[in-house]
């Protein structure tokens, strides 16, 4: 039971959940919810692939020549270049007892205080991979603003001339970020032809196996957000790195 209750729900869990002497479900104080913004404030639009968005750059500019008369105009072009980047698909699964949603009679809310805590955990999973994913670390998830502002030196990468180190040399240190969100510029991509945002699927009741392989019957709930990022312009997000926050604290 102790390996089972990792995972899913228990009469112990259940009875956590009644209001008091009477079969209620009880209001949860959601003590471990948070307030991510970004992911209100970000701009989403559907990418041009399945897997993400394509982005052209321009790399060079043609030449420009002053002419002589009787004298001809060298021949130039400019150079582009495309960036890929991919979504990544960020899953969870509930799955309860049938009989023990049903025990209260009041199973529609006794699902949904389970739903409510799968839906702030994907949310706080996906602000965090939004700032710090990394695809070289892992490559299920999709590349975040940390990884692609990671340098201070123009000499490794040319979006260092945008991060401003703050100097702070303690353990302890943050970064405030300056993003100007736009078609252009910055935004979140979702997969050409795929649904924005958080998809919830009743799945209604289903036969599932215990650790046994013994069968029972639950209901299961699937959660799914598939989401990516693309900066198609470095110049528009701006870092200020490595700043001490005990001088935040004293600022305050």
């Amino acid at each position: 039971m102790a390996v089972l209750g990792t995972s899913v729900l228990t009469y112990a869990d259940w009875a956590k959940r009644l209001d008091g002497d009477d079969r209620r479900i009880a209001t949860i104080i959601e003590l471990l919810s948070q307030t991510n913004e970004i992911l209100e404030d970000m701009l989403v639009k559907e990418g041009n692939l399945p897997t993400g968005n394509q982005t052209t750059v321009r790399t060079g500019l043609p030449s420009a020549t002053w002419r002589l008369l009787n004298y001809g105009t060298p021949v130039s072009k400019s150079t582009t270049a495309q960036v890929v980047d991919t979504c990544g698909m960020l899953e969870a699964e509930s799955q309860v007892d049938v009989a023990i949603a049903e025990l209260n009679g009041n199973t529609p809310q006794f699902r949904l205080s389970e739903s409510m805590s799968f839906l702030e955990s994907m949310n706080q999973t996906m602000a965090s991979t939004l700032m710090y994913g990394n695809t070289a670390a892992n490559p299920e998830r999709f590349m975040g603003f940390a990884p692609r502002y990671n340098a201070t030196s123009s000499a490794t990468a040319q979006t260092a001339n945008n991060v401003i180190d703050m100097g702070g040399t303690g353990s302890d240190n943050t970064s405030v970020w300056i993003v100007m969100w736009g078609e252009n510029t910055v935004h979140g991509i979702f997969p050409k032809g795929a649904k924005a945002g958080l998809n919830h699927e009743d799945m209604g009741r289903w036969r599932v196996l215990d650790t046994n392989s013994n069968p029972y019957y639950a209901y299961v709930d699937h959660y799914k957000w598939t989401v990516g990022l693309t900066v198609k312009d470095w110049r528009f997000v701006v870092r200020l790195a490595n700043i001490d926050v005990s001088d935040l604290n004293s600022a305050n």
